[in-house]
């Protein structure tokens, strides 16, 4: 039994992919199955470990991209990317044909474009997850052919045809569900009477979101103490900041930056939180599962204007607010955290929506699916 899993080489995609890998090792221990030849083929490896530990082998494949931007410079990158593509599909049906795997799954992105299109013209099953609510294009276009369909919110269903799309929710690793509450604030340093804003700025950060925060940094230290995923890039520029606003302030030890959380340390942080701030890209997901009430910025420039549709999606549930990046103002910031943490009731309102909306199965689901494919292919 063979898999391949395909995606454009993103955390939004490699790490929903790890998490159907997992479920599929467990399944197949479970059930007493021969253990699967797994392949992530995209064009990065993202992380070599994760694959590695879950016995996943890398293949290459390069593909050029759209570009919705028409600029000048962009019509001529969009250009030459026409060749990039036909080159790309080329050698990942030359790839593809090689492993002849019993299923396909793609999760989208430019990057996954040559396996879909091998198996499409090889006959090979395809599954495909979307993860925005607005749906990219080479999934739209896989929608046509693949067997299933799995979608993040539910109203991405109208993009893709009923009978084959079902509403999974997003893939998690078991290992970021829970948090862990009990010694997180020893463990991180921090006062347990006073509530925790976690800002999650992904593994390259905000800067726009780590701006805002320094501008409201001396209003936020008052009342609050801050766990700021900074980015490993802007960590540096953080910290000089830092010291420069809060030089003299005797509550600066409140303001705790970090260029990268590792597995514990983000459950940790999580598990310390009363509200989080973060983007709109997957770590929607991640914070719904940890059930805590948070602060969405999507990014104005996204495509598809994804990030926007994925928080007020979100939002509807009663589980967070948006703030657009035309409204994001250290006022506005500060004024929203001041009313979720003491309009009564209303935290409490959001963590109960936010663990609503959570899909903890998503990835038990998915993995079933292609086992099942898998299998019935392989007769």
């Amino acid at each position: 039994m063979k898999i391949l899993f395909t995606g454009g080489g993103s955390g939004g995609h490699f790490y929903p992919i790890i998490a159907i890998a997992e479920e599929i090792n467990r399944l197949v221990k479970e059930h007493h199955l021969l253990r699967p030849d797994m392949y992530y083929m995209s064009n990065d490896p993202y992380n070599k470990g994760l694959l590695y530990e879950n016995s996943i082998i890398f293949k290459y494949s390069t593909s050029g991209k759209i570009r919705r931007d028409t600029t000048p410079v962009n019509i001529i990158l969009n250009f030459f990317d026409i060749f990039k593509t036909i080159w790309g599909a080329l050698g990942g049906l030359w790839t593809v044909f090689t492993i002849y795997p019993d299923v396909v799954f793609g999760k989208g992105g430019y990057a996954s474009f040559p396996a879909l299109f091998a198996a499409k013209i090889l006959r090979i099953p395809v599954i495909i997850h979307e993860s925005d609510m607005s749906p990219g294009k080479v999934n739209l276009w896989a929608g046509k052919f693949a067997q299933k369909i799995a979608i993040s919110y539910e109203e991405s269903a109208q993009f893709f045809p009923a009978s084959k799309t079902a509403y999974t929710g997003n893939p998690i690793r078991k290992q970021i569900y829970d948090v862990l509450a009990v010694g997180a604030h020893e463990f991180l340093n921090l006062d347990k009477n006073i509530p925790t804003i976690f800002v999650v700025g992904g593994s390259q950060g905000s800067q726009l979101i780590n701006e805002s925060i320094m501008d409201c940094l001396p209003d936020l230290v008052k009342t609050y103490q801050i766990i700021h995923q900074t980015g490993k890039s802007n960590l540096k520029v953080i910290e000089e900041t830092r010291n420069v606003i809060l030089q003299n302030n005797p509550l600066k030890d409140r303001y705790r930056p970090f260029d990268y959380l590792n597995l514990l340390s983000m459950r940790m942080s999580a598990g310390a939180a009363d509200v989080i701030i973060s983007r709109a890209g997957s770590t929607i997901f991640e914070i719904a599962s940890w059930g805590k009430p948070s602060i969405i910025i999507p990014i104005t420039v996204s495509n598809g204007d994804h990030q926007r549709k994925n928080a007020y999606s979100y939002a509807r549930s009663g589980a967070a607010n948006v703030i657009e990046e035309k409204n994001l103002t250290s006022h506005v910031l500060v004024a929203e955290i001041h009313r979720i943490i003491n309009e009564p009731g209303l935290k409490e309102k959001m963590s109960a929506s936010a663990l609503e909306f959570a899909r903890r199965d998503s990835a038990h689901l998915i993995a079933e699916q292609i086992l099942a494919i898998s299998l019935e292919h392989e007769k």
